[in-house]
């Protein structure tokens, strides 16, 4: 919200100074037409900043329109119409076998805490859940015995997601001391996760805590909670799952949106070819 907020007002402030030489406040919405859209990503191209930044401007300024248009102030979208800049497609990191349990071992210990961060890394892994869709977990939104779990997702969109034996053994043995960890003024809440306060862990603490444990596995930079998101989809592709139960586990509305991780596959077949094959190590 703060980045879209920033983009907006720099969207004012192009306008105000460079495009229609008016004060901020006197600027009527129907003086925006895409032209003054187009040459306002052109300016933010040419202060530096790339194609993902442009989109995302774009996206806050088509939103905002949008609702001027329901509200009535605008008759239509001056950013509809307006060209998303080319992004290159870059491949989502992901963890190979061994690193994940380079990963997974460094949480090991009997502390609560260390108990509650062993099942965070499992859970993570085994489900492929969004950060904050496992800080909003409840105890009631997981069935240990069948190792389910139910999460409400973006958009509102609610899914049954399955995890691995050695995710419940995890929480298992955190839920055995969660009691112990749990403030007693939280209230009727059951957060699955709680901080050392014994109050619900943040999104953010949970990217420190990775952060904490990729440092102690000695992995490179650049693992974060999103890593273990991209590296249960990578390892369901690569062990033959199809791209619509992908789809389904990761709670995606768009297909597209999942078929990135073909090409993470492809990659690992050209470089098995180019590694295996006569011909392609001959013209290497």
């Amino acid at each position: 919200m703060r980045a879209y907020e920033a983009d907006l007002r720099r969207f004012l402030q192009f306008l105000a100074v460079d495009f229609l030489s008016e004060a901020p406040g006197s600027i009527r919405p129907d003086s925006i037409d895409a032209l003054a859209v187009r040459s306002f990503l052109a300016s933010q191209a040419r202060a530096g900043r790339g194609p993902q930044s442009q989109a995302r401007s774009l996206s806050a300024l088509r939103s905002l329109f949008r609702f001027g248009c329901r509200e009535g102030t605008l008759q239509s979208n001056p950013a509809e119409g307006v060209r998303t800049p080319k992004q290159a497609r870059s491949l989502p990191r992901h963890l190979r076998p061994g690193e994940v349990e380079n990963l997974l071992e460094a949480a090991n210990g009997d502390e609560p805490l260390a108990r509650r961060d062993s099942a965070i890394l499992e859970l993570l892994y085994a489900s492929g859940l969004r950060v904050s869709e496992l800080a909003d977990l409840d105890w009631p939104d997981l069935n240990l015995k069948a190792r389910t779990l139910r999460v409400m997702g973006k958009g509102g969109k609610e899914r049954m997601v399955p995890f691995g034996k050695p995710a419940a053994q995890a929480l298992t043995r955190w839920m055995q001391v969660w009691e112990d960890v749990r403030a007693p003024a939280q209230g009727p809440e059951e957060p699955v996760f709680l901080n050392y306060r014994g109050t619900r862990l943040s999104a953010r603490s949970v990217r420190r805590i990775i952060d904490r444990y990729v440092e102690k596995a000695a992995l490179a930079a650049g693992v974060h909670p999103h890593t273990l998101r991209h590296t249960f989809a990578t390892h369901l592709l690569e062990g033959g799952a199809d791209l619509r139960t992908i789809q389904e586990l990761l709670g995606h509305s768009s297909l597209s949106t999942t078929q990135k991780y073909t090409h993470l596959e492809l990659e690992r077949l050209l470089q098995v070819y180019r590694e295996a094959h006569p011909r392609a190590k001959e013209n290497s």
